[in-house]
């Protein structure tokens, strides 16, 4: 494993840390429901990437105390974006499910945000955007770890 905590490494990585970060704040305001809070946006994206799941698993995930993932499962639930269900194993607890009106409304902001990214590279050159196309799959995997 490399040390790259010292000279152009460590530049490199806090060059990275802000850049994805600077990213990140701008793609949360490409938005097609300006109503959603950004907690609310990452619960149902949470339940489009990974299913339904109770909520102390959505806490977990979204590193949010419970009785705080409670009130972002209501505000979805009371805006028709997520339902409550029976859990199969476990009648005392329930799991979240994504609405129709979620997934298309998921599939919008996607839609929205990819062609924000893609008007952004269309200003990079062409052994830019070849860099930046090969970097994809590690910033992927950055993400997943």
């Amino acid at each position: 494993m490399p040390d790259l905590s010292h000279g152009e490494d460590a530049a490199a990585v806090n060059t990275l840390r802000s850049s994805i970060m600077l990213l990140g704040r701008r793609l949360k305001h490409q938005r097609v429901d300006e109503s959603l809070s950004p907690a609310e946006m990452s619960v149902l994206g949470l339940l489009s990437l990974c299913g339904s799941a109770s909520p102390g698993e959505l806490a977990r995930k979204e590193h949010v105390q419970p009785p705080s993932m409670t009130r972002i499962i209501a505000m979805l639930e009371a805006k028709d974006l997520v339902r409550l269900e029976p859990h199969p194993d476990d009648r005392r607890q329930k799991i979240v499910t994504r609405t129709e009106q979620a997934e298309s409304m998921l599939a919008a902001s996607r839609a929205k945000r990819n062609r924000w990214l893609t008007e952004l590279a269309g200003q990079l050159d062409d052994d830019e955007w070849a860099k930046l196309r090969a970097a994809a799959p590690v910033l992927e995997k950055l993400a997943q770890t």
